[in-house]
């Protein structure tokens, strides 16, 4: 039995592995295609807030892969078909992002795992043994995916370009607007990610003092109440702080903004330097929601595979995730970025339009707004499906004819044949594994 779970875990970390190089990749393409932060640098950022953000905030997603695409109570007489079930899941989802990978095709893992869930299950019970209420409700997530984060990140960027980059003195307007755009960075972070994570404390505070107050409030504002300190502290670190300093640091208020800031530096306009400082901050919220999200998507099978050992039973609602399985995920996403991560990366920062700093900032706010949202919900939405829409959103604010048709063709046409590519993988597998070990 130990043997077991352990090869099984090791399969988690190979999906986990691959999961990094593709999904993690094209997280922090933008931030690398806009010269905000280099390779090296997203590879530190990812390294840490991927991680954090599986380990405390990925149980949600991982519950419903787990217990809420296979119809588990169909399972519940015949618990070591649905183990065997899940443990082609993983070999299926790790060769298909492998394969998609070394391609450099930004795929979704989300849609890998679901229709890798729902291939076996076919096969082993017949079509009623797919929830399909679920997996309606998480396609009508993949189909809002990409068009909210757009119309975010074309919103945002619209107004940025409006007030800012179209202005007579773009560093005085930048200077205006530097408070409101912290504001409404950390405060994404402080509503929507802070609350679930004090949630648990202010519980246990709520159960010793015998408060009568609904639960939820207290996490809320202590979200908003760090989000506030976090925005005072970034106004300080980004200039924000009053008294013209932007004017002082790069120009005089009358003189011309330069095209060169520093004939040695990466981003030679001023403006984009600063903008940059931004986007390495929506960079960290990015990595955040990714692993808040997907890390669900590598080990959900594992987790319902270490449940079922464990009581002898198919979970048929919620499931409790042992630290070690999110901490597994966590380890294994960062891995894989780092070893096989460059070529994803440059297909979603280099390969669909040209980035700055400043529209790399909006496309990154807006997929890690959608993505902390849908963590929270439970949803396991593709964070490629939102990136590349905020790119899309970027463009068409730019210029339509900016956009690289052709590459997003190909991204389109991996997300699109995922999930019947890894369902007729898992099949497979699952029905050569049925005949040998069942």
């Amino acid at each position: 039995m130990l043997i077991t779970q352990v090869a099984v875990a090791l399969l988690a970390f190979y999906v986990a592995w691959n999961l990094g190089a593709n999904d993690v990749a094209n997280a922090m393409g933008t931030s690398v295609g806009s010269k905000a932060v280099t390779l090296k640098q997203a590879l530190i950022i990812a390294g840490v807030l991927e991680f954090t953000g599986a380990v405390l905030f990925g149980h949600e997603v991982t519950e419903t892969l787990a217990t809420k695409i296979a119809n588990p109570v169909l399972f519940a007489a015949t618990p070591q078909i649905f183990v065997v079930g899940m443990v082609t899941v993983l070999i299926s989802c790790g060769v298909w992002l492998q394969i998609a990978t070394s391609r450099g095709l930004p795929v979704s893992s989300s849609h890998a795992v679901v229709g890798a869930i729902a291939g076996f299950s076919w096969v082993a019970l017949g079509v009623d043994a797919i929830d399909w209420s679920s997996i309606g409700l998480i396609t009508i997530g993949w189909i809002l995916t990409p068009l909210i984060s757009g119309a975010i990140a074309a919103l945002l960027y619209s107004q940025i370009k409006h007030w800012i980059l179209e202005q007579p003195n773009q560093l005085v307007q930048l200077q205006e607007w530097i408070p409101w755009l912290s504001t409404l960075l950390l405060g994404v972070f402080g509503v929507i990610v802070l609350p679930s994570l004090t949630e648990p404390l202010t519980n246990f505070v709520i159960e010793q003092v015998g408060f009568t107050i609904p639960a939820y409030d207290i996490p809320l504002l202590t979200g908003a109440v760090a989000a506030v300190g976090l925005t005072i502290i970034s106004w300080r670190q980004l200039g924000g702080t009053g008294g013209g300093e932007l004017e002082e640091k790069f120009l005089p208020p009358t003189q011309e903004l330069p095209s060169i800031q520093n004939p040695k530096s990466k981003i030679q306009n001023p403006v984009e330097g600063i903008f940059a400082r931004f986007q390495l901050l929506s960079a960290c919220f990015v990595a955040f929601a990714h692993g808040s999200n997907d890390v669900g998507n590598a080990i959900a099978p594992l987790a319902a595979i270490v449940y079922i050992n464990r009581t002898g039973s198919v979970p048929t609602d919620g499931i409790t995730i042992p630290i070690w399985i999110l901490i597994l995920g966590g380890a294994g996403i960062v891995g894989g970025l780092a070893v096989w991560g460059k070529k994803v990366i440059a297909t979603i920062g280099e390969n669909i339009i040209s980035l700055q700093p400043s529209s790399g900032f909006c496309a990154e706010l807006a997929t890690a707004t959608t993505i902390l949202i849908a963590s929270r919900l439970g949803l396991p939405v593709s964070t490629s499906h939102a990136l590349v829409g905020g790119v899309v959103g970027i463009g068409l604010v730019q210029n339509i004819k900016s956009i690289k048709f052709q590459t997003l063709k190909g991204i389109a046409a991996a997300w699109l044949i995922t999930i019947p590519v890894s369902a007729v993988l898992s099949a497979a597998i699952f029905s050569i594994a049925r005949i040998l070990f069942l």
